[in-house]
C-alpha cells in the first residue's frame, strides 16, 4: 500500500527528507509520493517515517489507488536497493 499526501499538506518540508526511498517530492501545489517508490518504510523503519513527522494528522493516509501486501512491498524494496 503506497500512501498519499491530501490536500492537508502545509508544504512544511518534513516528510521529503525522511523518505528513505526518495518518493516523496514537490508536486505542483503540495508534496506527493511516487507509488513506484513508496514501500511505507518497509526494510528501514518499523512505522512510515514521512506520517511519524507529519504535524497535521491523517494528512498522509494509505492510497486506495495503489493497495499491496506488504510482500509486495518487500519485493519493491528489494528491487530499490538491492537491484532486484
Amino acid at each position: 500500500m503506497a500512501l498519499l499526501i491530501t490536500k492537508k499538506c502545509i508544504n512544511c518540508d518534513m516528510c521529503e527528507p525522511e523518505c528513505p526511498n526518495q518518493a516523496i517530492s514537490m508536486g505542483d501545489s503540495i508534496y506527493q509520493i511516487d507509488a513506484d517508490r513508496c514501500t511505507e518504510c518497509i526494510g528501514h523503519y518499523e512505522t512510515p517515517t514521512c506520517q511519524q513527522v507529519c504535524p497535521i494528522v491523517n494528512t498522509i493516509i494509505t492510497d486506495p489507488a495503489h493497495i499491496e501486501s506488504k510482500d509486495l512491498l518487500w519485493e519493491k524494496f528489494v528491487v530499490l536497493h538491492h537491484g532486484g
